[in-house]
């Protein structure tokens, strides 16, 4: 009972740390994690003056995102490398604040596309820990092969790329918000301009301007209407799971050697009832 307390306070004490300690223990994610929600909080105040009550409210939610990390450390004791937690920080930075409010979606080439590949890579690192951590439980009656544990990262990461795309539609759909992005083309075939109803294309090419209602949108081409961005997205995410499942398999295959694998595979701690003087569970 006494040792139970003592792991407790022991707990407690490493989930309270000072700022002081922090930026010794952690500088660099420490310093990042500072200016990033100063960052947000000045946005924050601009937006309230400008009475944004939108990008306020997505002021206040990158907040709560920031805080994710540290919450899943201290309530499931799992070690999310700094270099994982640093890179998902700013991913949210990137999405929420320059993203929509400085809408570098629209005004970057190729913002959207370097955020889904990143979103590939990190989700198969997520599903990859969460396999290999069952994989190395000494409870654990069976054991994964580093082809199966790379495929599953790969599937776990695709997975929540095509719910992500799912959530744009009905976004799109429901709320009329352009969440997958138009894109102009200058050649389109489609069945249904075909006369004779034979399911044959009816090809148009060179196409120069797009009317609607007899009103010119001012555009040189066709204007789709999402299909291209929502499978680019996914292009880039099968991209960006692909490469970290070939570098998971090999992580596996060679246990304990080389670090650049471990800088982004959340690792699990075990409590420290389980282990003597509180000490976390060594990583690999």
């Amino acid at each position: 009972m006494l040792y139970g307390m003592a792991g407790m306070r022991h707990r407690r004490r490493i989930h309270t740390l000072t700022l002081r300690e922090q930026l010794r223990k952690e500088p660099h994610k420490t310093i990042i994690y500072i200016l990033l929600r100063l960052s947000v909080v000045l946005v924050l105040i601009a937006q309230v003056f400008n009475r944004d009550w939108q990008n306020v409210m997505l002021c206040v939610l990158t907040l709560i995102l920031f805080t994710i990390p540290s919450f899943i450390e201290r309530n499931w004791h799992i070690d999310i490398p700094n270099t994982l937690e640093v890179i998902v920080l700013i991913f949210i930075y990137s999405a929420e604040i320059l993203g929509e409010i400085r809408a570098f979606y629209v005004n970057v080439p190729g913002w959207d596309t370097a955020l889904h590949t990143t979103t590939g890579f990190l989700a198969a690192a997520v599903g990859f820990s969460l396999v290999d951590i069952v994989n190395r439980n000494e409870n654990t009656k069976f054991y994964l092969s580093p082809v199966y544990v790379a495929i599953v990262s790969f599937c776990f990461s695709m997975t929540i790329g095509i719910i992500w795309e799912f959530f744009e539609f009905s976004m799109d759909r429901l709320f009329l918000l352009d969440m997958q992005k138009d894109t102009i083309v200058h050649e389109i075939g489609s069945v249904l301009l075909d006369p004779t109803k034979s399911n044959r294309p009816v090809v148009i090419t060179g196409i120069a301007s797009t009317a609607v209602n007899g009103i010119d949108l001012g555009i040189d081409g066709y204007l789709d209407i999402g299909l291209f961005d929502t499978m680019k997205d996914l292009f880039v995410t099968f991209v960006g799971a692909f490469v970290f499942s070939i570098i998971g398999f090999f992580y596996i295959k060679g246990r304990g050697k080389g670090r650049f694998a471990k800088r982004f595979i959340p690792t699990r701690v075990k409590e420290d009832k389980d282990l003597p003087d509180g000490k976390e569970e060594e990583r690999p």
